[in-house]
């Protein structure tokens, strides 16, 4: 059973958010709307999900909003940084998310919302030219300033919390450098002497966290992967978690891999392609790029279906996937699977899918569930790596030696389950009014 127990959620939280660009104000525009009662929150576990406490006759389904002591939207603030002046408004329309006269409803709210200068490098996202950037003699100067602009936040503001989340693009591929990312130590005295192989995102994790801020990495960057932020959100005692928001093509992966492991059926091959064409779709156009995204893609297939332990199924299977920046989509992504399997006697068949989907729709609720869960988990002194909320990510963060679980339904029990255990409630074990003798 838990012994810690968990702060109330009194007084604003706010959310402060690397990136005001698709994802950041869809997800903004939504949560203002939703509290003036003028649309649902779909997608969102938090706030339309229940979960079934007790077994057997003596079960009852609640709503997880009414289960778990969560944060209200209407205690939320919004902040932000990013690399164009536009307000989040302006943002909105220049995204073409949402239509015009649902983002006009919250006006207002939106235009009040303008970004802080961000911290870029066009070294890690490479066709993107940034204008509204902040200028320091070293990186830790940058990061003291990525500080000050959260402390005026919350006092402008009056939170008691905050929250970050990276809403921002993919970086380039890297990988952890020994004497840079390995210690804390290293990695703050980096800062000090500008390490070009400090990224951006990473000085936005280290702000965060070292204010004793949660840190949420929406993107595949290496980021908060790297071990000597581990070590800081360690000694800070703060949650974090990521990487890469689980949308689109992905979520498809892990709903239809489990199911194809679950019956026994081979897979010989899985052929992934995207059509997009908004902001993020222009940066993986660089092809450093898109490695960083490649590998968050890759990695979901091999996990589920452990070739290793099924070789006869899986051993061989061929995985491809690839990203196609086309500007007339816009957010409107589509995803194409085709997928070759074989059943009974090896005879071959297949399965294509054609998933037209909206990225930033399927991305804005994500981040909604995250911040209101990672709040939730500093309230409940939990700290380091937030691995019950796996089900958010492609690339669920683990510790070294482990391997990550890409199985949404086995994600969602751990991430029911952790809910029931933070309110002292028993797992659900499925046996229903199963009796042993």
């Amino acid at each position: 059973m838990k012994t810690t127990e968990i702060k109330p959620s009194t007084g604003k939280l706010g959310i402060v958010i690397p990136g005001l660009g698709a994802v950041g104000t869809t997800f903004i525009a939504g949560v203002l709307l939703v509290r003036k009662g003028l649309n649902i929150p779909v997608g969102s576990l938090t706030q339309m999900g229940k979960i079934r406490i007790g077994q057997g006759s003596l079960s009852k389904d609640l709503m997880i909003k009414d289960f778990l002591p969560l944060a209200g939207l209407d205690d939320l603030e919004f902040g932000g940084w990013d690399i164009f002046e536009e307000s989040a408004y302006e943002a909105a329309a220049h995204a073409s998310v949402l239509k015009k006269e649902d983002f006009e409803l919250v006006k207002d709210e939106l235009m009040a919302i303008k970004p802080w200068k961000a911290v870029f490098n066009k070294n890690y996202v490479k066709k993107l030219d940034g204008v509204w950037v902040k200028k320091a003699p070293t990186y830790w100067d940058l990061v003291q300033m990525l500080k000050d602009d959260i402390n005026n936040f919350k006092k402008e503001k009056n939170l008691s919390r905050v929250v970050m989340i990276w809403c921002g693009s993919t970086e380039i591929f890297q990988e952890v450098i020994p004497g840079v990312h390995d210690t804390l130590e290293n990695f703050e005295k980096g800062l000090k002497e500008s390490n070009p192989k400090i990224a951006p995102s990473m000085m936005y994790a280290y702000a965060a966290l070292d204010l004793g801020i949660p840190y949420a990495n929406g993107a595949p960057n290496l980021c908060n992967s790297i071990p000597a932020l581990w070590e800081l959100a360690d000694k800070r005692k703060v949650p974090m978690c990521g990487s890469d928001f689980k949308t689109g093509q992905t979520l498809m992966k892990t709903i239809i891999a489990p199911g194809l492991k679950a019956r026994m059926i081979g897979i010989a091959g899985w052929f992934s392609t995207n059509i997009l064409g908004n902001r993020d779709g222009e940066v993986l156009d660089d092809p450093e790029s898109f490695k960083t995204k490649e590998v968050s893609k890759l990695s979901v297939l091999d996990e589920i279906l452990q070739p290793d332990l099924y070789p006869e199924l899986y051993k061989d299977f061929y995985h491809k996937v690839t990203i196609n920046y086309y500007p007339p989509r816009g957010d409107n992504k589509e995803g194409w699977d085709n997928i070759d399997i074989f059943g009974w006697l090896g005879y071959p068949m297949q399965i294509k899918i054609d998933f037209l989907c909206r990225d930033s729709i399927l991305a804005a609720p994500i981040v909604l569930d995250l911040v209101l869960l990672l709040d939730l988990s500093q309230r409940a002194s939990l700290f380091g790596n937030q691995d019950w909320l796996s089900f958010y990510w492609k690339s669920p963060q683990h510790a070294p030696g482990e391997k990550p679980q890409h199985d949404l339904f086995i994600q969602l029990i751990k991430l029911k389950n952790t809910m029931r255990w933070l309110m002292n409630e028993a797992p659900n074990t499925f046996l229903g009014d199963i009796s042993f003798d």
